[in-house]
C-alpha cells in the first residue's frame, strides 16, 4: 500500500478502542430494551461492574497486549506471554485486577501457560466463536500494511488462534483488518464495504475453505448491511453478531460518538460491540474526532499515549 503511518493514526486505534469499550462497561449484559429506557449518552461509571466512568475492560487490555507485542520484532510467543501476563499479573489492566474475562480466552492462556504453542492454543470448535479474538486484533492492521493477502491471511490466522482458532473467528479478523487497511488507504467506508465482498469472498474460495463457513459471512459479502433495521442487527458476545453490528453501526452513523453509542445502546456485549467499532471508527474519523473529553476521563491515559508513541516508533522503523 505504501501508505505512510502518522501518529495520530495509532493513537485512534488504542483510543477508539478503549473509550468505545469504556462507554459500554457500565451497561455490560444489559438488554437492548432495558438500555432503551435510559440510553448511553456520556461516559458513566459504576453500573454492571461497580468501577469509575473512563475502566475499559479486558477488550482494551488484549489490545494493549499486542500493541506492546508489537512494538518488537514480530513474535507470537511473546504475543502470547502478554496475554498470560494480563491475567496472572494484573499486566495491562486499568486499575490492577481483571475483573471481566471470556470462557475461551481463559481456557486458550490455560493452555498457553501448560506451554501450548501459540497457534494452536486458542479453541477450534464451532463452539469456540465468541469474540474474544476479533475485539483485540485491530493494532495488527499496522504489521500488515505492504503485505499480498495471502500473507495478510495467515498472519490474521495465527493471531486470531492464540485464543480462538476456528476458521469463523479468523474470517471475522481477516474481514475487521482488511476493512481498517482500506481505511488507511483513504477509501471510503461503502466503498470498502462493496470492495470487501469481491475481494474477501474471492480470497476465501482460493482457500478451498468450506463454502457453507463463507456464506455465514453473506450480509457482510452479499447483502446490504446498511439498510437492515436495528432489530435485525444482534449483539451478542458470538464473533458474527459483534462483526456486524460493528460495521453496521459504522455505515449508518456519521462520526465517532455517534457510532460509538449507537453501539453501546445496542445492549448485552455492550463493551465489545463499543470496542471494536470505537477502533474503527477511531480511524476512520481520526483522533481529533474522538470526544476529548472522553479520552481525558480513561484510565491509564498517559500510558496509552505512550504506548501508541512506542508503537508509532516500531512501525516507521521497519
Amino acid at each position: 500500500m505504501n501508505k505512510k503511518i502518522i501518529l495520530k493514526e495509532v493513537k485512534a486505534i488504542l483510543f477508539g478502542v478503549a473509550v468505545g469499550d469504556a462507554l459500554g462497561v457500565p451497561v455490560e449484559f444489559k438488554s437492548r430494551q432495558a438500555i432503551s429506557k435510559n440510553p448511553v449518552t456520556d461516559m458513566i461509571g459504576y453500573g454492571t461492574h461497580n468501577l469509575p466512568a473512563g475502566t475499559w475492560s479486558d477488550d482494551s487490555s488484549l489490545t494493549f497486549c499486542l500493541a506492546e507485542a508489537l512494538t518488537q520484532e514480530f513474535n507470537l510467543n511473546n504475543i502470547g506471554q502478554n496475554f498470560v501476563r494480563w491475567y496472572q499479573e494484573n499486566y495491562w489492566t486499568p486499575h490492577g485486577n481483571v475483573f471481566d474475562i471470556g470462557i475461551a480466552t481463559r481456557e486458550a492462556i490455560s493452555r498457553l501457560e501448560d506451554g501450548e504453542k501459540p497457534e494452536l492454543a486458542g479453541g477450534f470448535e464451532d463452539s469456540d466463536n465468541g469474540n474474544g479474538s476479533l475485539m483485540r486484533i485491530l493494532p495488527l492492521v499496522f504489521y500488515l500494511l505492504d503485505k499480498p493477502i495471502k500473507e495478510r491471511f495467515d498472519i490474521t490466522k495465527k493471531v486470531s488462534s492464540i485464543t480462538h482458532g476456528h476458521f469463523r473467528s479468523v474470517i471475522a479478523c481477516f474481514y475487521y483488518l482488511e476493512f481498517a487497511l482500506q481505511i488507511l488507504a483513504g477509501k471510503d467506508k461503502f466503498e470498502i464495504y462493496q470492495n470487501l465482498q469481491t475481494e474477501i469472498s474471492n480470497h476465501l474460495t482460493s482457500l478451498t475453505i468450506n463454502p457453507a463457513e463463507i456464506a455465514i459471512f453473506d450480509r457482510l459479502l452479499k447483502g446490504k448491511l446498511a439498510k437492515l433495521d436495528e432489530d435485525e442487527i444482534q449483539s451478542s458476545g458470538y464473533v458474527l453478531h459483534t462483526l456486524e453490528a460493528s460495521i453496521w453501526c459504522l455505515l449508518t452513523t456519521d462520526n465517532y460518538k455517534e457510532a460509538v453509542l449507537k453501539a453501546v445502546n445496542l445492549g448485552s456485549d455492550t463493551d465489545t460491540t463499543g470496542a471494536v467499532t470505537g477502533g474503527l471508527a477511531g480511524l476512520l474519523y481520526g483522533l481529533d474526532n474522538i470526544p476529548k473529553r472522553w479520552i481525558t476521563q480513561l484510565a491509564r491515559k498517559e500510558d496509552i499515549e505512550n504506548l501508541a508513541e512506542r508503537l508509532f516508533e516500531k512501525i516507521v522503523s521497519r
